[in-house]
């Protein structure tokens, strides 16, 4: 399977072989939804708590005699069942991350790109220049490039002057090819990847 390479003036300048074992598989959507619950739990902050018995204020002594008065026993002001007391089992800080299997993740960045590719979203791109380094050349740039809306960029070697012009583009995410994730792809209308970043996903997903 070849894809074409493109400038960044959208003209075709080569192509590239796509593994067919990674962008050519089944799309395991059941893969993507399990990679993008973990990392949507993942970055829950957690920090939800309430104040049990021993943490609400109030005295920790007996109101009444335990007999003889009438009254409901009771121990102490603090109890969950009177009006102020403490919660019983209610949140308390934790962190809702857990982990996948390797082969669960990389079996959904590989779904959720070949979905991309089937969907005709995907760009390869011969390289990312900034040019004159100005946000409005790399507006341009990318609005030759198809880029509306939602865009992924995926790229190898991290471009100092390329990340300031881009990262005040509404929409726009880049990320290095070693750290893009399932929904990084999936959260997107358009993916543009460099030559090299394809050839770092084939390498570590094939």
């Amino acid at each position: 399977m070849k894809i074409d390479v493109v400038n960044k003036e959208n003209k075709k300048v080569g192509s590239v072989d796509l593994n067919d074992d990674v962008f050519g598989g089944r799309v395991k959507t059941d893969l993507n939804h399990e990679s993008v619950v973990r990392q949507n739990a993942a970055e829950r902050r957690g920090t939800h708590m309430t104040k049990n018995r021993a943490l609400v204020s109030g005295s920790g002594k007996k109101p009444w005699r335990q007999k003889g008065t009438g009254r409901a026993r009771v121990g102490e002001i603090r109890n969950p069942l009177w009006r102020k007391g403490g919660t019983v089992f209610g949140p308390q800080p934790r962190s809702y991350e857990y982990s996948l299997p390797r082969k669960v993740k990389l079996g959904a960045l590989r779904a959720a790109l070949a979905a991309k590719l089937a969907d005709g979203t995907l760009v390869v791109v011969d390289k990312l220049d900034a040019g004159d380094k100005k946000t409005k050349t790399t507006v341009a740039m990318f609005k030759a490039l198809g880029a509306t809306g939602k865009t992924l960029v995926i790229h190898t070697k991290h471009d100092e002057a390329f990340t300031l012009t881009a990262r005040n583009i509404a929409g726009l995410s880049v990320v290095a090819s070693s750290r893009v994730t399932a929904r990084d792809v999936m959260d997107t209308t358009r993916v543009i990847a460099t030559r090299d970043a394809i050839a770092k996903l084939q390498e570590s997903l094939g």
